[in-house]
């Protein structure tokens, strides 16, 4: 409570609180508004594969294992590279002892593992050079769309007209008018959602084949509306 003094030399009590616009409160909440989640899919197709080669190499010393594994992967890193690979990066590198029952050590095995990234009709090719310059591990191939971020736009967009529709459909059923956005807020961003056909995951001879299918790219987004 405040006090202010009148014409007539009264003091009148004045509630000052009651008297402050509710932004000056801290109170951002529209409370006139209704608020919706929309959400929005675009389907496409993969055009880039990722491959992931391997060497595992055992031996009788932690030296012998390693040589020998660098030797086989600089063979798997040019067959990469000559089958189209780009993107070359090494995954990992391990080197650990093998024991026997009573923890001796008896050898040591060394690892490594490099990934490629093709169109994906290189992806197969990739694979098979790998395993022919002596891969004995391969992983993939993990499949992307490369204009990802153009999609995820084009889906952000989407979720926004479901949002509205939502919106007028409360509306409609609500008996009230549906006014302007009065906020937007992005909701996690979900990764890609690949659709193999069953002939991705069978072995079959050379070349290698590897299926496509389709990606989910999705967005999600909270709108609220105001109410009229």
């Amino acid at each position: 409570m405040a006090a202010a003094r009148s014409g007539l030399g009264r003091e009148v009590a004045l509630d000052v609180d009651e008297r402050r616009p509710d932004a000056a409160r801290g109170d951002t909440t529209p409370q006139n508004a209704v608020t919706t989640v929309g959400h929005g899919v675009i389907t496409a197709i993969p055009d880039e594969a990722t491959v992931s080669a391997g060497v595992q190499t055992r031996a009788a010393t932690a030296t012998e294992a390693l040589s020998q594994n660098a030797e086989l992967m600089n063979k798997v890193v040019a067959a990469l590279k000559q089958a189209g690979g780009e993107r070359l990066q090494t995954q990992q590198v391990s080197l650990y002892p093998q024991t026997d029952s009573q923890g001796a050590v008896t050898g040591y095995v060394a690892q490594d593992s490099v990934s490629a990234r093709s169109k994906i009709a290189g992806a197969g090719t990739l694979i098979d050079a790998a395993v022919a310059a002596g891969a004995n591990s391969v992983d993939g191939p993990s499949l992307a769309v490369s204009d990802h971020d153009a999609l995820y736009r084009r889906a952000l967009a989407k979720a926004l007209d479901d949002a509205h529709a939502k919106a007028e459909a409360l509306a409609q059923a609500g008996g009230f008018g549906l006014g302007a956005v009065v906020s937007v807020t992005e909701q996690g961003n979900e990764q890609p959602i690949v659709f193999q056909s069953a002939d991705a995951a069978r072995a079959a001879p050379a070349p290698t084949p590897v299926e496509p299918g389709t990606q989910d790219v999705t967005a999600d987004v909270q709108v609220s509306f105001a109410i009229r």
